[in-house]
């Protein structure tokens, strides 16, 4: 079912439309390096394929899981034999160039920068970090996204009409059709994959449904709707069950929303807002570990990001609790749209200004690192909110070390501290 033209690519419109460097390969037929990253199944071999066959360019695959610097050499050398005898173009594929440590890399320079080649390297790992900066300089790096529900249900449904297909030998149940675009994960190669399992477990004229695709590919079926019930649901089991600490629980509702093929990136988000909602100061470092696993969702991927991401749900499952900082934005947010604002103190404003002295700005403050400890007193919110307490730590975890710190500090700016 490979594409046998640009126009038959699905997903990928970003790359694909007029005037686009892969158009202008194909179009005018120039020589061009590209760099091609993407998670798997995204099409990167498709679109190398697509254009050597086009534009009738001799194309040659390189694994960099199985071949080396000598292999690579020796196809520079008959490229470079081709295009000097016949004039014809060779279109040099190296798969997973990431996997080619820095020699092996460096032996690609010549080619692509006499151009004997037209290179295009594929990876699915940040290029910045493993593609040497010679040849990424020398190359078009363009990002290919995961293919989207409809462009997954369009391959579904070219595969199961054309006849390098299922060639409408069977049927596929529109549920059976949903578990499929969710167990793909954005990845058409998987997507077809599970379907000719399936197709091999139905005779000539029966229905794919749920419970054969379950079969043929041994994974049952999540009832999980993203945009319904149970996308809101589980989501919020799943918060609860942090905030619980049940760390089993939460991660089964983890796993849950993964194998029905949740956004992970809608995980991550929703784990960055929960270390400070309800962790916060009383295990600081529960945002460092979200945000980390939020990182390692964009730089990594699945499947496997979802080890960082239980690691985060463990992390902040066993932490302590407190809901200290969420409190005390919620009540400052509530005074000032309450219309409790008033003006800045005199010393506390802009006094760097010309004119700014005469106004009284700045006059009488008092630099804090001046003084004992770094703390002084003198007033530092308006006179509406000076006496509020907002942030009222609990005695969780490090919050309770705070809590003791808050409180030498409020003695000493309202002069209470013990003398």
């Amino acid at each position: 079912m490979r594409p046998r033209g640009l126009d038959e690519v699905v997903g990928q419109a970003h790359l694909l439309g007029p005037g686009t460097p892969i158009r202008q390969l194909v179009e005018r037929d120039v020589p061009m390096s590209l760099v091609l990253w993407g998670p798997p199944g995204t099409g990167k071999t498709t679109l190398a394929t697509v254009v050597s066959t086009v534009t009738r360019r001799r194309f040659v695959e390189i694994s960099a899981v199985t071949d080396g610097v000598k292999r690579v050499r020796a196809e520079i050398d008959l490229a470079r034999r081709e295009l000097g005898m016949t004039g014809r173009q060779t279109v040099l594929f190296v798969d997973e160039v990431h996997r080619f440590n820095k020699a092996q890399q460096d032996a690609l320079l010549p080619a692509v920068e006499n151009r004997w080649v037209s290179f295009i390297g594929a990876t699915t790992e940040n290029p910045f970090f493993s593609v040497i900066s010679p040849l990424l300089s020398r190359s078009l790096l363009l990002t290919l996204e995961p293919l989207g529900e409809d462009d997954l249900r369009e391959v579904i449904r070219r595969a199961l009409a054309d006849e390098r297909g299922l060639n409408g030998a069977v049927e596929l149940d529109p549920a059976a059709e949903d578990h499929l675009v969710r167990l793909a994960g954005g990845d058409a190669r998987r997507t077809l994959t599970y379907l000719e399992a399936a197709g091999l477990v139905v005779a000539d004229g029966e229905t794919i449904t749920p419970e054969v695709l379950e079969k043929a590919v041994d994974r049952a079926a999540v009832r999980y709707d993203r945009e319904g019930d149970q996308h809101y649901d589980v989501i919020s089991a799943f918060i609860k069950s942090i905030r619980g600490s049940d760390v089993d629980a939460a991660l089964h509702y983890l796993a849950r929303m993964l194998e029905a093929g949740e956004d992970p990136r809608f995980i991550a988000r929703r784990l960055i807002v929960h270390a400070s909602e309800d962790i916060g100061m009383a295990d600081p470092t529960a945002l460092q570990t979200a945000t980390a696993a939020a990182h390692a969702v964009e730089f990594v991927g699945l499947p496997e990001a979802r080890i960082n991401l239980a690691q985060a749900v463990i992390h902040l499952s066993l932490a302590p609790k407190s809901n200290a900082v969420i409190t005390a934005i919620g009540e400052a947010i509530g005074d000032v749209k309450k219309g409790l604002v008033g003006p800045v103190p005199p010393h506390l404003r802009e006094a760097h200004y010309k004119g700014a002295a005469k106004l009284g700005h700045g006059k009488g403050y008092k630099y804090a690192h001046d003084h004992p400890g770094g703390v002084v007193r003198q007033q530092y919110a308006p006179d509406a909110v000076q006496d509020r307490e907002y942030y009222r730590p609990t005695r969780h975890g490090a919050e309770a070390r705070f809590s003791e710190v808050l409180d030498r500090i409020r003695a000493v700016l309202r002069g209470n501290a013990a003398k």
